[in-house]
């Protein structure tokens, strides 16, 4: 029985529900007096149920679905305006003793470069990633009890937070760690952590045991209920995703709105990021011996129906996309991006020999941040370097309500436009530079709060000057 209350997995993700769900949407994939009337309730920007939302992406009606697409476009702007988030992974060990058929950790792998960081290795990865400018790092770890425990995640966090290099800081540190307890879910909200983010793979309870098929990952429901332990260990900013290419993209879809639909029921706030990854080749991982693999178009059609359904949340797409994808699904409602990724364990401070790759997937896009950076200002869009709400306290149902209340324009906005300036003066090209101040000269105008209009104008002549680290 679906009951997205529920704590138990298979009762918060319900397989017969996503089946009839599936269903539904397949018997009205050409209905356009249904179609119209979802369409029309997305328009009030308070979200879509995943049955609504799953017949979008059943939709066949194709302008029906440039609706939606345009519809996509709008929403991301009313919530996140034209910010689009910067960060970087951060590999710290890939040590691992699951056995997924789909990533080049698994334990059986013989041949990949085993690799773990020691502080010091990590305090030079750090000062590379603050030299190109990065200031919000995304922690990356195999799941080993013995190599990579609690306590080394621990430390490591309190040394990335330690390092002051030049006008350089990480000043936001999410993790992406295998499923843990409420105890240790405690612990890494002590140490400061941002977004726990745990991606589901897939939510199809038997293809999940079989592509797992040996190692603590194996446990469906243990890791399905993750987050529901991270938030009763006071993490309340989590991040959701699956692995696209694994099991059919429709079901996945639906799942991973069940999951958003059950954290707002239990916990009053749904995920602060969702993730959109689609399998890529890597050191012993074809992804063409995956069946369930999905074209581009498919994709940005998955991204705009998730941007509708959610329209709080923040989207994120990493260098696993090419350039030419990226863009595209930018517009539809993506607001948070990598740039400049390495995916080996300790890739930043030296490309890693061939015969040495340790890395979790090859990456599409491989342009620096600085590349990425002056793309996205020529698109119009503000390469945000900030974590003013983090650092401020405003997160779970603090940092929705300023989003849902539409008060972007007068605290992230702003805030986007300062740590873009910081960027310009300590790190930019010149070019990026002069695109950059000419870009925060015409945004800084559309501040619609005169007071805070004031105040920004302000602190972008100080950090001119040599003053770091303003925020609403």
């Amino acid at each position: 029985m679906y009951n997205p209350k529920s704590s138990n997995a298979e009762e918060f993700i319900c397989h017969e529900e996503i089946l009839d769900t599936l269903h539904y949407a397949e018997q009205n994939s050409k209905n356009a007096a249904l179609i119209d009337q979802i369409i029309e309730k997305a328009k009030l920007r308070k979200g879509l149920s995943h049955r609504e939302a799953s017949v979008l992406l059943a939709c066949e009606l194709e302008d029906r679905n440039q609706e939606v697409y345009h519809l996509a476009e709008q929403i991301k702007k009313d919530f996140y305006g034209n910010r689009i988030v910067m960060f970087a992974p951060l590999y710290l060990s890939n040590y691992c003793v699951n056995g997924c058929v789909y990533c080049p950790y698994h334990r059986q792998n013989s041949h990949i470069a085993r690799k773990k960081l020691t502080q010091d290795e990590i305090r030079k990865e750090v000062i590379a990633l603050q030299d190109m400018g990065h200031k919000r790092l995304a922690l990356e770890a195999g799941e080993d009890p013995q190599m990579n425990p609690i306590e080394y995640i621990l430390e490591s966090i309190e040394t990335i937070y330690s390092i002051k290099h030049k006008n350089g800081a990480i000043r936001r540190v999410n993790l992406n760690i295998a499923a843990t307890t409420v105890e240790n879910y405690r612990k890494l909200k002590e140490a400061g952590i941002g977004t726990y983010i745990l991606f589901q793979e897939t939510y199809h309870k038997e293809s999940y045991e079989t592509l797992h098929p040996t190692g603590p990952k194996h446990n469906y429901n243990y890791h399905t209920e993750a987050m529901d332990r991270a938030m009763e260990g006071g993490i309340d900013d989590v991040g959701l995703g699956v692995l696209f290419g694994l099991e059919l993209y429709r079901y996945e879809f639906a799942g991973l709105l069940m999951h958003a639909e059950h954290l707002e029921a239990a916990f009053g706030v749904g995920p602060h990021t969702i993730s959109v990854p689609r399998l890529r080749r890597a050191d012993d991982i074809d992804p063409n011996a995956f069946d369930n693999g999905i074209d581009d178009d498919t994709f940005a059609k998955i991204v705009a129906c998730i941007r509708v359904a959610v329209p709080y949340t923040g989207m994120i797409v990493s260098t696993r996309e090419s350039q030419k994808c990226r863009e595209r699904v930018l517009h539809l409602g993506i607001s948070q991006i990598s740039g400049g990724s390495r995916t080996s364990v300790g890739g930043y401070v030296e490309e890693e020999p061939e015969e040495e790759n340790s890395a979790q997937f090859d990456v599409s896009d491989t342009r620096t941040l600085d590349q990425v950076v002056h793309w996205l200002m020529t698109m119009g869009y503000i390469p945000s370097f900030c974590t003013a709400c983090y650092r401020e306290g405003r997160t779970g149902d603090r940092f929705m309500s300023l989003c849902k209340n539409g008060q972007i324009l007068n605290c992230c906005h702003p805030n986007a436009l300062m740590t873009l300036k910081e960027y310009l003066e300590d790190y930019a090209a010149p070019d990026t530079r002069r695109i950059g101040e000419a870009l925060i000269a015409r945004e800084l105008e559309a501040i619609p709060n005169p007071k805070v209009k004031s105040i920004a104008a302000q602190n972008l002549k100080d950090i001119a000057t040599g003053s770091r680290d303003f925020r609403f």
